[in-house]
């Protein structure tokens, strides 16, 4: 059977998408940053190296990838980083030349299939031209990503990109990145919420989209994943509910205009600090005030990933976050 290199394999969707292709019959290999999230992690058979794959010669690359089909890039800097100014240059130095030097070395190395783990708002920045989130770091440099990435595969090596939206699941040794949305919340009498939703998955969707996208993807495929899709405004509530606050605080959904002078003076404040949000609060909000919804029809036939119990991967997460 075909072995694959996941770049990121004790990461939060790197280690599901580890386990998706051991139970498709895939072998695996990955390299992860000392210390492991958690004893025992890798199963028995995965080829794991300790250290920075990223400081590896090209040479060492190379001959690292010589044996793999196929290559997932489970790895990179989120929106959730907010860097020194000019943001824009943090991501294309974090996201873009990384992946565009492993694409070439994949391809020089022999690799067929090579899937770059991106984001949504790359979706939404075609989907939605009049925001202008081009003109913003992080989509931009994320659409910058996929095009390096399909450019270094033309010819050879088919790359795809997944376009991820909210994620949610567990996995040991890791605490899930929402805990800083649940500590925003925690004591407080009155949150205020926009009145926009998004689309989410589990990451048991993200593993098997990405061995789709690995069998089944087309060259330069672009594909936004879905489970559900939910008001942010419900979301929130479930948050509430797993803090045990049902009856100490109320969610007010106000509209986006009683709240820009706010995002903009969080966004002055990082300015004056000298950093910067790769998306800005105000341009991030005003996209929380719309419907950020994707139909899993679109790419669930396609990649072939299954429909699953977002729900309870969300109380499942949050139910993590809120303990003491």
């Amino acid at each position: 059977m075909a072995k694959l290199f996941i770049l990121g394999g004790t990461g939060f969707l790197g280690y599901y998408t580890m386990l998706e292709a051991l139970s498709k019959g895939y072998e695996v290999k990955t390299m992860a940053l000392p210390p492991m999230p958690a004893e025992g992690i890798i199963p028995e058979g995965v080829e794991c190296s300790l250290g920075n794959f990223f400081e590896l010669s090209d040479e060492e690359i190379i001959e690292t990838l010589e044996d793999c089909e196929g290559f997932i890039y489970a790895a990179g800097a989120d929106e959730r980083i907010v860097p020194a100014k000019p943001a824009v240059k943090f991501f294309y130095e974090a996201n873009v030349l990384p992946t565009q030097r492993v694409a070439r070395l994949a391809k020089k190395a022999g690799v067929k299939n090579f899937v770059l783990f991106g984001s949504y708002f790359a979706e939404f920045a075609e989907r939605l031209p009049e925001f202008e989130l081009r003109k913003q770091a992080y989509p931009n440099t994320r659409l910058l990503q996929e095009q390096v990435a399909f450019c270094e595969g033309e010819g050879e090596m088919k790359v795809s990109s997944l376009r991820l939206p909210y994620i949610f699941g567990t996995m040991p040794g890791r605490l899930p990145l929402w805990k800083m949305f649940t500590d925003q919340i925690k004591g407080q009498p009155v949150f205020p919420v926009l009145q926009g939703g998004t689309a989410m998955v589990t990451v048991q969707q993200v593993a098997q989209a990405a061995i789709g996208a690995l069998e089944n993807g087309a060259h330069r495929g672009t594909y936004a994943i879905s489970g559900i899709n939910m008001k942010y405004a419900e979301f929130y509530q479930m948050m509430v509910d797993a803090l045990g606050q049902t009856e100490t605080t109320e969610l007010k959904v106000v509209p986006y205009e009683q709240m820009v002078d706010r995002y903009r003076a969080i966004d002055k404040a990082a300015s004056d600090k000298g950093v910067e949000h790769g998306m800005h609060v105000e341009v991030s909000s005003r996209l929380q005030a719309e419907d950020l919804f994707i139909d899993p029809k679109e790419t669930m036939d396609v990649l072939g990933y299954k429909e699953d119990d977002v729900i309870a991967s969300i109380k499942e997460s949050l139910a993590l976050c809120v303990q003491d």
